[in-house]
């Protein structure tokens, strides 16, 4: 697939998800995903790495989906944004980053969610969609996901998703400016032997 395949509007990929959908990034979500990163600021800053100056510019923007583009195209990450499936507001974003091949098989998850839509079970459903992705449509056979000490809706909302907790990290991720401490979390595919079903997906 070229990158302008992966940007254009005709790239067809998506997932479905309980009340949910995830499809990669396009152009034209610029306006909506700008309007819902700034009005989350507060909300989503502790928890990520600082943002740029210009983080929410439409430069910066197109920037971000030719590393997409890029990433994908190599298999090695596949990012998301998650819409609500009542009426196809876009409400954060979710990737599967990190993707080893050869004898490891696996993947890292990462997601964020815009304030107004914390509470409704969006991210959890768009936990378990990419999560059936990446075990019937990719064949992975482990994924890994991390997340700060107090983060105690992130912790709950990865095991309610099928992670068991493995471990922790000290000065894991530089997150917000400050080397912050992680908890580690992983889960394993539940597939077995050749049968992996495409279902919820279309390419």
């Amino acid at each position: 697939m070229a990158l302008l395949d992966w940007i254009a509007p005709e790239s067809g990929l998506k997932v479905e998800g309980d009340g949910v959908w995830l499809r990669p990034p396009r152009a034209s979500d610029y306006d909506e995903w700008r309007a819902l990163r700034e009005s989350s600021r507060g909300f989503l800053q502790p928890w990520e790495p600082t943002w740029p100056a210009d983080d929410l510019s439409r430069a910066a923007f197109r920037r971000r989906l030719i590393s997409y583009a890029r990433d994908r195209e190599a298999g090695a990450a596949y990012p998301f944004f998650v819409f609500r499936g009542s009426d196809g507001a876009l409400s954060g974003g979710i990737t599967l980053s990190n993707v080893r091949r050869g004898v490891a098989q696996m993947g890292s998850v990462g997601y964020w969610c815009g304030r107004t839509f914390t509470r409704q079970g969006l991210t959890l459903a768009a936990v378990r969609a990419l999560c059936d992705f990446a075990f019937r449509t990719l064949a992975l056979h482990r994924l890994e996901a991390a997340c700060i000490p107090d983060n105690a809706p992130s912790r709950a909302l990865l095991v309610q998703a099928g992670f068991s907790e493995e471990g922790f990290a000290k000065a894991y991720l530089k997150i917000n400016g400050v080397w912050r401490d992680h908890v580690l979390y992983g889960r394993l595919t539940p597939m077995r032997g050749p049968d992996r079903a495409d279902e919820g997906v279309s390419v």
